[in-house]
C-alpha cells in the first residue's frame, strides 16, 4: 500500500487493480470516473456463453476478447470469496450461483475486485460515476449497492449518446447509463443548470426602467395547503403567501407589481434565474461526430462536455480526479482544463500514447509523470518479449506516430490490413498546405537489410514522402547502406 499521496498529475501503464493497490493511498481521491471497456459496437459475441462455446438463451453482447472465465477470473473469484468482507463474499457467491461461470461473471468478478479498491481510495466526501450501458448496469448496481451501501446511491443518469438507432425488432438502443454513488452522507456537490427554453424565456416580457426583464408570479395563498397570512396591504386585502414584514421588504426592493385589476403580483427577474437544475436525463450532450476537432478515432471516446459536467458538479478546483480505465484520456483532459489534479490508468501503451499526445496538444506547457513505460533498453526488450504489440505502440509513441493496424481482434484494427505499415506521421511543409506522410515500421525481433528494401518499396507503392524504421536490435551495416541508397528528402519549406 502506498504511504505517500500522489501529488503530481500521473499516467500509469498497467493493470489498474495492481496499481490501485500498490500506489494509491486510502481516502486520497475526490472523484472517480470509470468507463470500463465493455460492450462496444465492434466484435459482438454472446456474453452468456459458457467457455465450452454453448450459447445460453440470454443474448447479451460485449467485446469478444475483453472478459473470459479463465484461471485469472477463477483466482480473483476465490480471493473475493475468502478475503473480501462477508457481505461482499456472499454477494459474489450468490451471483455465481445465479449467473454461472461465463463471460458475464468474469466481467462482474473483475469489476468487483476493482470497485472494492476504488471505494478504499475514495475520500469520505468523494463521489464515483460508473459509465456503462444497459447490458450489465443492473448487475453493477447490485455490486455498487453492496460495496458503497444502498443509502449512498444518488442517481442513475441516462445519457442519450446518439439521436436515433435503427435496431431491427426492438427499440433503438441509444442510451448509456451513469451510476452515481458517494462514499458517505456528505459529499462535494456544485449545482449545475441548463439554459431555459425559449418558451420559458418568452414569459419575461416586462422590464424595469433599468432594462431588467421580469415576469410576475402569484402572491396569494388561495388553494395552498397550510393556509396563508390574512391582512390588507395598501388597501388590498387577501390571503397572502408571506407575512406583512416580508411584503413590506419586497415593496421597498421594488419587487411588487400592482396590477390594473387591483391585485399585487411578485416580480421574478430573468437575471436571477440561473437556469433549470440539471436532471438525471442528459439529452443535451451529443456524441462526437466525424468532423469534431476533439475526435481521436478511439472507438469508445466520450465527449469532453460530458466529463466536464461530471467533474464540475462533483469536485472543486485542486481536487484529485481518478480514471482507472482512462482510454484516450477524456476524463483527465477535462480535469486538467477545469483546474483539477488527476491520475489516469490504462493497460495499453496505445492509450497512454494517445493521452500524452492529447494533453500536450491541448496544454502545451503541461507537466506530468508517466509510470510503467520502459526507461531503458532492458525494459524495452522485456516489453517486446511480453507483448510485441504493446512494444510496437510504445515505440510509435516515441516519435508521435499514429498507430495503424493492431492485435488481431482488438479495438484498433487487425494485423494484415496495415500493408506493411505500423504507424504514420502526417506533416505539411510547403506553401500549398498539401499533407504528406511518413510511414513507420517497428521491428522487435531479428532484422535484416531486406526489411529496409521492403519499407522503401512500401513508400513507393503508397506514394509516401519518408520512411522511419524502428528496431530493437542494432542495425547492420547492410541495413544502413540500404537506407542511405534510398536517398534523402529535401523540404521545399
Amino acid at each position: 500500500m502506498a504511504q505517500q499521496p500522489i501529488t503530481e498529475n500521473t499516467l500509469f501503464y498497467g493493470d489498474n487493480l495492481k496499481i490501485l493497490r500498490d500506489y494509491i493511498p486510502d481516502e486520497s481521491i475526490d472523484l472517480i470516473y470509470l468507463d470500463p471497456p465493455f460492450n462496444s459496437n465492434r466484435n459482438y459475441n454472446v456474453l452468456f456463453k459458457d467457455e465450452s462455446g454453448i450459447d445460453s438463451e440470454a443474448q447479451i453482447t460485449a467485446f469478444e476478447d475483453t472478459w473470459h472465465w479463465n484461471h485469472i477470473a477463477e483466482q480473483t473469484y476465490h480471493e473475493l470469496v475468502t478475503q473480501a468482507p462477508d457481505h461482499i463474499s456472499r454477494m459474489i457467491a450468490a451471483l455465481r450461483d445465479f449467473i454461472g461461470a461465463n463471460q458475464m461473471m468474469a466481467y462482474l468478478v473483475m469489476m468487483t475486485a476493482r470497485l472494492i479498491e476504488l471505494h478504499r481510495v475514495l475520500k469520505a466526501t468523494g463521489s464515483l460515476y460508473l459509465h456503462c450501458d444497459p447490458t450489465a448496469s443492473h448487475y453493477l448496481k447490485i455490486i455498487l449497492d453492496v460495496i458503497f451501501e444502498p443509502e449512498n446511491f444518488r442517481n442513475e443518469i441516462v445519457w442519450q449518446r446518439t439521436s436515433a438507432h435503427n435496431d431491427p425488432r426492438r427499440y433503438g438502443a441509444n442510451i448509456d447509463i451513469l451510476l452515481y454513488y458517494t462514499k458517505g452522507p456528505s459529499w462535494t456537490w456544485n449545482q449545475l443548470y441548463i439554459p431555459h427554453s425559449q418558451e420559458y424565456l418568452a414569459r419575461f416580457r416586462h422590464s424595469d426602467p433599468d432594462g431588467r426583464l421580469w415576469t410576475d408570479a402569484d402572491l396569494t395563498a388561495k388553494g395552498l395547503s397550510g393556509g396563508g397570512y390574512d391582512y390588507a396591504y395598501k388597501g388590498i386585502r387577501s390571503l397572502w403567501r408571506c407575512p406583512l414584514e416580508t411584503m413590506q421588504k419586497l415593496d421597498e426592493e421594488g419587487r411588487l407589481h400592482f396590477t390594473k385589476a387591483g391585485g399585487i403580483r411578485l416580480k421574478r427577474y430573468l437575471d436571477e434565474t440561473p437556469g433549470v437544475p440539471l436532471q438525471a436525463l442528459w439529452d443535451d450532450i451529443p456524441p462526437i461526430n466525424s468532423q469534431a476537432a476533439e475526435r481521436l478515432g478511439y472507438p469508445t471516446q466520450k465527449p469532453l462536455a460530458l466529463l466536464e459536467r461530471i467533474i464540475s458538479a462533483s469536485s472543486n478546483p485542486g481536487d484529485i480526479v481518478l480514471d482507472p480505465f482512462c482510454g484516450c484520456g477524456t476524463a483527465i483532459a477535462a480535469a486538467q482544463k477545469l483546474g483539477r489534479k488527476w491520475i489516469g490508468i490504462d493497460i495499453t501503451h496505445l492509450s497512454i500514447a494517445l493521452q500524452k499526445y492529447r494533453l500536450q496538444d491541448m496544454f502545451p506547457d503541461i507537466h506530468f509523470k508517466v509510470i510503467g513505460e520502459p526507461t531503458d533498453l532492458g525494459a524495452a526488450k522485456q516489453l517486446a518479449q511480453d507483448d510485441r504489440y504493446q512494444f510496437q505502440w510504445w515505440a510509435l509513441s516515441l516519435i508521435r506516430a499514429k498507430p495503424l493496424g493492431g492485435k488481431e481482434g482488438s479495438k484498433v484494427g487487425k494485423k494484415g490490413s496495415d500493408k506493411g505499415i505500423d504507424g504514420v506521421i502526417t506533416f505539411i511543409d510547403d506553401a500549398y498546405s498539401k499533407p504528406k506522410r511518413v510511414l513507420v515500421q517497428v521491428k522487435s525481433g531479428h532484422v535484416k537489410s531486406g526489411d529496409i528494401r521492403d519499407l522503401v518499396g512500401t513508400l513507393k507503392r503508397e506514394e509516401a514522402t519518408m520512411g522511419v524504421f524502428i528496431t530493437l536490435e542494432e542495425p547492420s551495416k547492410e541495413m544502413v547502406k540500404e537506407a542511405l541508397s534510398a536517398g534523402y528528402y529535401h523540404s521545399p519549406g
